[in-house]
């Protein structure tokens, strides 16, 4: 990690703590209660964790991106962050307790009613496609000067109609995956911060380094059992992830991308994530690294 990036994860590792330290002050609060909840070990934690995460990796992000991208991020992290953090306030309403996972909300409408999940499902289906439309074509980064034939438009050309497809994809898809994975303490950001690790090179890098600092920061406390991302947290980090994605130049291995995205979301309706992840070697280790036993 070159100069440039290391210092926007270190701000969005700054960002995160300072949340989590006004977490910490609201939970103390009579405010913070709503924010409340019992973990799989029946350990008391706050879902206050999750708002801190994205204020503070859209905000690196929106920082670190190129040009072309930053009110994508904008849109994507903060969208993703709100409507997320509706589902964990409205979504612990006795009467949504049955409209879990996509059968859930298909069935709640069915019946006519409107699941929290269903909003938070549409709203950063919506901002995943507005973030579509205010990028810029990753396969062409050649156009970052103004020229004679008009204004450049950053460090992409902009987005043709299959690019936009896939983006919206990414950044919908990307931001539930990483939802279904906050299930255990850590899963989630440990997930997150080693696809920002990965995809931390290239013209688009600077776009996950803030995120990569503010997930490793969330991390102590989210392995600690204090704080939980929630879907705030954990749909934020998802989608700007899943803008990252979206910037990979070729169109081919962004398609790949997305199916792979789209299967391990299918897969998530049948099969449960947490046992497969403990019958595999690995898989189960690096899971349970830095976790209290249950």
């Amino acid at each position: 990690m070159t100069a440039r990036p290391a210092l926007l994860a270190l701000a969005g590792a700054a960002a995160a703590r300072a949340g989590l330290a006004a977490a910490a002050a609201l939970d103390a609060r009579p405010a913070g209660a709503p924010w409340r909840r019992t973990n799989y070990a029946g350990r008391p934690v706050t879902l206050l964790g999750g708002p801190a995460l994205a204020v503070a990796a859209t905000a690196g992000a929106a920082l670190g991106a190129p040009a072309g991208t930053r009110a994508a991020a904008v849109v994507a992290g903060t969208v993703s962050g709100l409507v997320g953090g509706y589902d964990d306030l409205a979504g612990a309403r006795p009467e949504q307790a049955r409209d879990k996972g996509l059968a859930g909300h298909l069935a709640a409408l069915r019946a006519g009613r409107v699941s929290a999940g269903a909003v938070k499902v549409a709203g950063i289906g919506a901002a995943a496609a507005v973030a579509a439309v205010l990028v810029e074509d990753p396969a062409a980064p050649h156009a970052s000067r103004r020229s004679a034939r008009g204004p450049a438009v950053g460090p992409f050309h902009r987005l043709t109609v299959a690019d936009a497809v896939l983006t919206t994809g990414l950044v919908a898809g990307t931001a539930n995956l990483v939802n279904l994975l906050d299930l255990r303490p850590g899963r989630a950001a440990k997930a997150g911060a080693l696809a920002a690790a990965l995809t931390a090179r290239g013209p688009a890098s600077g776009l996950v380094a803030g995120p990569l600092g503010a997930a490793l920061a969330v991390l102590p406390d989210d392995l600690g059992e204090r704080v939980m991302l929630g879907d705030a947290g954990a749909n934020a980090l998802g989608a700007l992830l899943g803008l990252r994605l979206a910037a990979v130049g070729s169109r081919p291995v962004r398609t790949g991308l997305l199916a792979a995205v789209t299967a391990l979301t299918l897969a998530s309706e049948r099969v449960s994530f947490t046992r497969v992840i403990e019958a595999t070697p690995g898989l189960r280790e690096l899971d349970r690294l830095g976790r209290r036993p249950a």
